[in-house]
């Protein structure tokens, strides 16, 4: 179990989840995800953000724990999803006397979710806005498109803890050992990928806090080594490569595009590309293969032909990276059919959409199998690729 101590006033109340199938109903998640809650004691009480309802019942006895008898003054919703903003109105009716803190965005989204008037109890705050609760002070800064138009992040002066929202978030519940950045990653390109802007926006604001941990709305808390995960942020908001190396994405048929793909990888390998990876669209977890096309400064897109166009999931494959605003990469093509092959020219028409991108000139096309003249020609494809 990783370590879920904030600090003595300030305490974790979330939950794992380790049942869930697909996060957001699209997203595989096979160590789970946690779904993070906190509450600051003091003078006054602050619950910030509540959980998915699929833990409710958990979260609330955690909050009770927590309370041993006292009753929060605050609820502090930094982000409507209902992953986290689930259980608004049921904390809202046990505390009638309990004040709702958001900004201008948060309430209609609240009327939105729930059928609830808290008119008479919205705390609203916007940019810069503090709240004592006695020795502890919250300080609010606005984070919209990070990734929804509402979010908000809070800073807690006194013991200088970022209350993060999705931000620094990752798959994986808290009792998971895995390396932070690989399911970090995946999180981040998949989900909030599309608002690089806005999350650079939001670590300018950071940078001029005095941070010593991060609590994020999943995964684990950060309290050590902050410039490393700031320092990734970073990378992953302005669309620069993490890595030096080529990723390699197929989709293949009956198998002949896959075998191309394969020698592909060889050849790129055998050139002294610095790491090959290789992945089945068809088969593979797609957010994985988002993950790694960010990841990593060069991609191959190997396809066949299809109803006169492309493969379906290069297509869906190419969508999604179009979508999370994918720039700033070059990208080689091997196309196969065995008639009127049209995959290059569809995979071109798609990538001509996205930003900065460079297309090797070279193309192999290859028709029905693999010869010995496309591998040469893979070769010079290679070359072209990897010239700098």
């Amino acid at each position: 179990m990783k370590d879920t101590t904030v600090t003595e006033s300030i305490l974790y109340i979330g939950a794992d989840d380790k049942d869930i199938d697909l996060f957001e109903s699209q997203y595989v998640v096979p160590n789970g995800v946690s779904y993070n809650s906190y509450v600051i004691m003091d003078e006054k009480i602050a619950v910030m953000d509540t959980v998915d309802a699929r833990r409710t019942e958990e979260w609330l006895e955690n909050l009770d724990r927590a309370l041993a008898g006292r009753t929060p003054d605050y609820l502090v919703v930094s982000h409507m999803e209902p992953d986290h903003a689930s259980n608004v109105q049921k904390l809202a009716e046990k505390y009638p006397n309990m004040q709702i803190v958001g900004n201008a965005k948060t309430f209609p989204m609240i009327g939105q979710f729930f059928d609830i008037d808290l008119s008479q109890r919205s705390v609203v705050v916007k940019e810069g806005d503090t709240l004592s609760l006695g020795k502890h002070e919250l300080q609010f800064f606005m984070a919209p498109m990070v990734h929804w138009p509402e979010v908000m992040v809070s800073y807690e002066k006194s013991e200088k803890i970022l209350f993060s929202a999705d931000g620094f978030g990752k798959f994986g519940a808290l009792d998971t050992e895995e390396d932070w950045a690989c399911e970090a990653r995946r999180y981040y390109f998949n989900i909030v990928g599309k608002y690089g802007v806005q999350v650079q926006a939001l670590l300018k604001k950071a940078a001029t806090l005095d941070i010593a941990m991060i609590c994020p709305l999943h995964g684990p808390i950060l309290k050590e080594d902050l410039g490393y995960y700031i320092g990734k942020y970073n990378t992953w908001s302005s669309y620069e490569p993490e890595d030096d190396g080529v990723l390699v994405a197929y989709a293949s048929i009956h198998g002949n595009t896959r075998k191309a793909a394969e020698k592909m990888k060889e050849i790129l390998e055998a050139k002294g590309a610095a790491k090959v990876a290789i992945t089945d669209l068809s088969r593979d977890d797609m957010a994985e293969a988002v993950e790694d096309a960010f990841r990593y400064d060069k991609v191959v897109l190997a396809a066949a032909t299809y109803d006169g166009g492309v493969f379906p999931c290069m297509e869906e494959f190419l969508h999604h990276l179009k979508s999370k605003n994918y720039q700033k990469r070059k990208i080689a093509l091997i196309e196969n059919g065995s008639w009127g092959p049209m995959a290059a020219k569809t995979m071109k028409g798609i990538l001509e959409g996205m930003k900065e991108l460079t297309i090797c000139d070279k193309t192999v096309t290859i028709k029905s199998s693999m010869k010995q003249e496309d591998v040469t020609k893979m070769e010079e494809l290679a070359e072209e690729l990897l010239a700098k």
